[in-house]
Parts: structure tokens; sequence; C-alpha cells
């Protein structure tokens, strides 16, 4: 198992020293959209929900990765491919308080809070 196989429904982004777990990323930015907003923009809320109720290749484990998680994604982005636009930011699933929460832009890899209000690009992942 290497970064960048297919695998498990995604694409592997992270392994563990064992090479036997780790992270996999769907292969594509979670289509739908909060109300109100243009196709693949979510608020914080609705990136939850849209991770938590998707079915990609058989599996429905899927997950909005937290921001670390998100952070090992952004270094692979290269290798997982099919993102939007890396000039946009994405949701992580960490919240700094009760109205924020972490999002991460994928142009130079800054981390920053914003109101969960805020919408945003989406990658679902899992683990294995």
């Amino acid at each position: 198992m290497n970064i960048g196989d297919e695998y498990g429904g995604g694409i592997v982004f992270s392994l563990d020293k064992t090479g036997k777990h780790g992270l996999i990323a769907a292969k594509e930015d979670m289509s739908g959209h909060s109300s109100g907003h243009e196709e693949g923009r979510f608020t914080w809320t609705d990136a939850n929900v849209a991770c938590n109720d998707f079915v990609g290749n058989g599996y429905r484990d899927w997950f909005l990765p937290n921001k670390e998680q998100l952070n090992l994604l952004y270094l692979q982005k290269r290798v997982v491919g099919a993102f939007a636009d890396y000039s946009t930011s994405y949701w992580s699933s960490s919240e700094s308080s009760v109205t924020n929460a972490w999002l991460q832009v994928f142009i130079n890899g800054f981390q920053s809070h914003s109101n969960k209000w805020y919408v945003s690009r989406v990658r679902a992942v899992r683990a294995f």
C-alpha cells in the first residue's frame, strides 16, 4: 500500500508506520450544496451532514476530516487530485468555538477559523 493508491473507495493520502492503516480521500469533492448557495459550497453543519450521509463506492463510513487530517490531505493534494480549485478553502470538523470551525486554504495551506455559516468546499475521508 502506498500514498496515491486507489483503495477502499478512494485515494490513500496517509499511512501509519505499518502501512496497514491510514486515511483515504473520496475521489471528488462533495456534490450538493447548502440551501441558497452554489454547487459544492456547504456551511460547516451541512458539510458534516453531507460527509456522514455520503456513500461512496459502497462505503458508508466517510466523515469530515479534523484539521490535522485535512492538513495531511492538503500536503497530498496533487496525489489525490480532483480538487475544484486550489485557491478555495475546505472545511474541517474541528471547532474553535461554539460559532467557529477550522478550514484550510488549498493554495497555501493556511488554516484559519471562520464562522460556521461561511460556505466552503468539502472532501470526505475514511479510515482503514
